[in-house]
């Protein structure tokens, strides 16, 4: 297993490398789309359509194991870089049409799930035993999140970093991702095993939040010093970090929810610092360039385009596709304008708030290892993924970006800095 494993990871990063550059040259698309679509190239939608045989020698079924536990430990480190580098001061700037916007975003998306639902459940797009319920809440979930970290990378890239339609979009997405992440909590909680399980998932998940957002800052102020003592983060220092992710990690598995909100948890509650930057310059190059593409690949080998193969599914990828980005752009651009914000910064902040990018495939991946949907419905989520978060760069230069910059409000796009993908706030 291991001979097939190392070949893997060559081709897996490889590809990621490769693709990450033809989308960032060729299109002025960050990294993490390049790996995106690499992950579903490698899957069963092209290389196993078109060479099947060297597509199952490179990923035969006994190897899928080995990866899955890879893209959990990639994605619960990136969610921990995330919370490292999240910023509470985007929750004050612009409070209140940063609430507006966000809250806008999210119910006309649920409005959207709540019409599309009965029309999925009856083509059996969701998994056996899930309710009514469970599957507009996933929905709406998955309809309403917003790729934060793309987002952040979109920002910093498009020179926005220091002005109010940036501080908007941030802080807009900081409080749609909390809230859509807090309903796929409650999805979880409720899917299978009963009340028992759902209670558990319920007040551990909240008694763990809460723990880490009001005690365990005091308890990890320890951690800050030492980094500030040594100016760096030692190996010593860095074991008791990685271990305090795991031990988190597992407490949200162990819940029942997902090691996700453990290492995003852990991370918002680090003292700021060096701990922090250090921690960051550590973990970032080995967590963006070798985990996180283990996770897309895992992502790419689920994902059937080939499923959506009669005119009836592909008309239902179509339309949660439209209703997707017309409830999130039109409702966060109403929004906007609503709390005095001119129309072409409106459009704006409709634009970059359509991205939805890798926070997308966690919540989509969740709920099918979950059995909350189907492969077809998680094909038509990865389609929508993909091309909201693929517009985003261009239409914001065309609603935004190319007018500001001939009135001299932004400066030249920003190309200097590397294509790697940044966690949320680390540049921002």
């Amino acid at each position: 297993m291991s001979v097939a494993f190392f070949l893997q990871m060559a081709v897996i990063v490889a590809a990621c490398r490769a693709f990450g550059w033809l989308l960032k040259r060729f299109f002025d698309q960050p990294q993490v789309i390049g790996e995106m679509i690499a992950g579903i190239v490698l899957g069963p939608s092209l290389l196993g359509l078109l060479a099947p045989d060297l597509q199952h020698h490179l990923f035969p079924k006994e190897t899928k194991s080995v990866l899955f536990v890879g893209a959990q430990l990639g994605v619960g480190l990136y969610m921990f870089l995330v919370g490292v580098g999240f910023r509470a001061d985007h929750f004050k700037a612009n409070a209140k049409s940063a609430v507006t916007v966000s809250l806008s975003g999210m119910v006309a998306p649920f409005m959207v799930a709540v019409a599309l639902t009965p029309w999925l459940m009856g083509m059996n797009l969701f998994g056996k035993g899930v309710s009514h319920f469970q599957a507009m809440l996933f929905m709406g979930a998955a309809i309403s999140i917003t790729a934060f970290p793309v987002l952040a990378r979109i920002i910093q890239e498009r020179g926005l970093t220091k002005t109010p339609l940036g501080s908007l979009a941030l802080s807009s997405g900081a409080i749609d991702d909390a809230g859509a992440w807090t309903v796929l909590a409650i999805v979880l909680a409720s899917f299978g095993g009963g009340p028992a399980v759902a209670l558990k998932a319920v007040i551990g998940g909240g008694l763990f939040a809460l723990f880490m957002l009001t005690v365990s800052p005091k308890l990890l102020a320890p951690l800050g010093r030492w980094a500030e003592r040594e100016g760096k983060v030692t190996p010593p220092l860095l074991g008791v970090v990685i271990m305090l992710f795991m031990l988190s990690a597992w407490a949200m598995d162990a819940a029942g929810l997902h090691s996700v909100f453990g290492g995003f948890l852990l991370g918002a509650a680090m003292p700021r610092g060096v701990l922090t930057r250090e921690l960051k310059k550590s973990l970032e190059p080995l967590t963006v360039a070798l985990l996180v593409p283990m996770f897309f690949t895992f992502s790419g080998l689920n994902t059937q385009i080939n499923l959506l193969n009669s005119w009836s599914l592909a008309a239902v990828a179509l339309v949660i596709l439209a209703g997707s980005i017309l409830a999130k752009g039109g409702a966060c651009w109403a929004a906007a304008r609503l709390t005095g914000q001119d129309n072409a910064t409106a459009m704006g902040i409709g634009a970059l708030m359509n991205a939805r990018g890798l926070m997308e495939l966690i919540i989509i991946n969740i709920g099918l290892q979950k059995g909350i949907i189907g492969p077809a419905l998680f094909s038509m989520l990865v389609v929508m993924a993909l091309v909201t978060t693929l517009m985003t760069s261009p239409l914001f230069e065309q609603v935004y970006g190319k007018q500001a910059r001939a009135r001299g409000e932004l400066g030249a796009l920003n190309e200097d800095e590397d294509d790697d993908l940044v966690p949320a706030g680390a540049k921002a």
